[in-house]
């Protein structure tokens, strides 16, 4: 029984960290992240699109509480600059190490994690209504606690300084949430098992 316990301590105490038990975004907290882009714009010399404004308000209002994949396709730069024009003097990895050493740090602190990275073997082989997008080289799966904890990632103070290293890396990209409908590669799911099969092979053990 002591066994079983503990295991199951272990167990409801990384659920309970990996998982956002918060609930959706009140409308409080809405109001405050919508203000913290804009003041973060506006601190860097910017001034948020519309469109990027219409976008982030939907993905706020909309929120189901849940964990979100975000689905990334890059192209890197051959010749990496800055938004201010500047020709920046080290490589498009290099730029893009400098900007994940912070995100590493930030997704970790909130149980986000990336969950695949894979470089491309071959250009698109199904374009259908986009432009310029033959040629893609890296595709990476970034796991969310969720949506709250994404928003505390991008209006962090220190990302309006690190976001020009991953904007000077790219050449193109695209970006977008998905929520899982089947995730097998759940840690949550897997420690679960694997716990479970712990206690099986204990059990004799604790008999004798």
């Amino acid at each position: 029984m002591k066994v079983w316990i503990s295991l199951i301590v272990i167990y409801l105490s990384f659920f309970i960290w990996y998982t956002d038990l918060g609930g959706k975004l009140t409308d409080d907290e809405i109001e405050y992240y919508a203000n913290k882009f804009e003041s973060n714009a506006l601190k860097d010399g910017r001034v948020l699109e519309p469109r990027i404004k219409e976008l982030l308000q939907k993905f706020m209002e909309e929120d189901s509480g849940k964990q979100f994949i975000m689905v990334n396709v890059i192209d890197m730069s051959e010749n990496p600059t800055f938004p201010d024009g500047t020709v920046a003097e080290e490589s498009s990895d290099v730029l893009m190490n400098e900007y994940m050493e912070h995100m590493y740090g930030e997704l970790l602190k909130r149980a986000s994690h990336p969950v695949y990275f894979g470089n491309a073997v071959n250009g698109s082989m199904d374009l259908v209504g986009i432009e310029n997008a033959e040629v893609w080289e890296r595709a990476i799966l970034v796991r969310y606690k969720s949506r709250r904890s994404f928003l505390e990632i991008v209006t962090h103070p220190d990302m309006n300084s690190k976001h020009k290293y991953k904007i000077a890396a790219l050449e193109k990209t695209i970006a977008f949430p998905v929520e899982s409908q089947l995730y097998l590669g759940d840690p949550r799911l897997l420690l679960g098992f694997i716990l479970l099969i712990v206690g099986l092979l204990l059990k004799p053990i604790t008999r004798r």
